[in-house]
């Protein structure tokens, strides 16, 4: 029997994870992704216990696949360098069952097409649109002949053009009032071993561990969007040089990287949900779904999510059709947007209003939240991402 086919549009996390979890399934898998090859740089990511899970619900250790670095504990602080709320990674685990770990995001990636058979890999291909709605579609691409496929996975990311052409009246993205640097520096002799964000007035301060002594390192600040500065790594000493320890430390190493290493990107979510997470036979995960602020570290481990309850819903590559000759796809797409526009929503919108009390620019507004963060204990804002570390759920 032929295998159903499955082209996936995105080469990042969700479309990789989406690809290597139709593959285990039984499906033959394309993946198109539009840039001349993979990511050798980049920043990194915090996979939570919720991804991890997911992952490990089509055999990815990902720990062992990227390398990933346990820190030791994760919080809050101030530019002073006082905690606002600290919780110990053997206190998550406990809770949990599993840490959070951080890898650096091409690692990652990597080590999911690594698991792919090579010519499932297109780079250099993008996708231009899809045709079709019955039986199977057609997925065109820019250069080269159309290919028929059975499913197609949209994982082109938070400008989906893909969104755009099957969803022309949805409002589209929102600016969120603030830009984001990221980078990955080296600094093994600074022992750093907490995960930590720190929050000023409208200003925040990212560290992240990574194996062998790097340190993702990531910070934020209201600007008009499009607002840029002749050398980013000047405009990080300017803002954040005062800061407490580690962060001048750090910001040494970023100053002997090449400008185009740190990376700078305005912050924009989807300004309302879309209708649902499929059209015809064209499904949608990840960013192009559902694009959140990156405030709950939430948005790569929700297209994690989206892309194992996918293809757990959709039949294996080889069955057959059901009674009647009935193809089950159609109604698999329609039970993975059941299972996952709701949750995805309110991680979106739970991850913008995080974003606001960490933006926060009045004086008083910002004091007045940090005595209110200070004043959980720290098991009870544990608690509070329950939700989130514990949400996922294969229907």
């Amino acid at each position: 029997m032929t295998k159903r086919h499955a082209v996936v549009s995105g080469a990042g996390i969700g479309g990789l994870t989406a690809a290597l979890a139709l593959h285990r399934r039984g499906w033959r898998v394309t993946v198109c992704e539009r840039a001349p090859e993979p990511p050798a740089t980049g920043a990194g990511i915090g996979l939570a216990p919720n991804a991890l899970r997911a992952l490990e619900a089509i055999g990815v250790d990902a720990a062992h696949a990227a390398g990933g670095a346990v820190p030791a504990a994760m919080g809050v602080r101030r530019p002073d360098g006082r905690w606002l709320t600290r919780a110990a990674t053997a206190d998550m685990t406990a809770r949990y069952g599993i840490p959070p770990i951080a890898v650096p995001r091409p690692v990652l990636t990597a080590a999911l097409a690594a698991a792919l058979p090579p010519e499932a890999l297109r780079y250099g291909t993008a996708v231009t649109g899809v045709d079709g709605t019955g039986g199977r579609a057609t997925v065109r691409t820019a250069g080269g002949p159309g290919l028929t496929a059975d499913l197609v996975v949209a994982a082109d990311g938070i400008h989906s053009p893909l969104r755009r052409a099957h969803f022309p009246a949805h409002p589209g993205l929102r600016y969120l009032g603030e830009t984001a640097w990221r980078t990955i520096v080296d600094a093994p002799d600074l022992r750093i071993p907490a995960m930590s964000e720190t929050w000023g007035r409208g200003e925040r301060f990212g560290i992240t561990p990574l194996a062998d002594g790097r340190y993702y390192l990531y910070a934020t600040a209201r600007v008009p969007a499009g607002t840029r500065s002749p050398d980013p790594r000047a405009e990080l000493r300017r803002r954040f040089g005062s800061w407490h320890d580690p962060v001048p430390a750090l910001l040494d190493r970023v100053a002997r990287l090449a400008p185009a290493d740190v990376l700078q990107n305005d912050l924009y979510d989807l300004a309302a949900p879309l209708p649902r997470l499929h059209h015809g036979r064209t499904a949608w995960l990840g960013d192009a779904a559902h694009a959140m602020a990156p405030n709950l570290g939430q948005g790569g481990c929700q297209a994690i999510e989206d892309a194992v309850v996918l293809a757990h819903l959709l039949p294996a590559g080889n069955a057959g059709y059901a009674e009647g000759g009935r193809d089950p796809v159609p109604a698999a797409l329609a039970a993975y947007t059941a299972a996952r526009l709701a949750r995805t929503d309110a991680v979106r919108v739970r991850a913008r209003r995080a974003g606001r009390l960490g933006a926060l620019r009045n004086p008083f507004a910002a004091a007045a939240r940090d005595l209110a963060v200070r004043a959980v204990p720290d098991r009870l804002a544990l608690r509070g991402m329950d939700d989130l570390f514990n949400g996922f759920r294969l229907p």
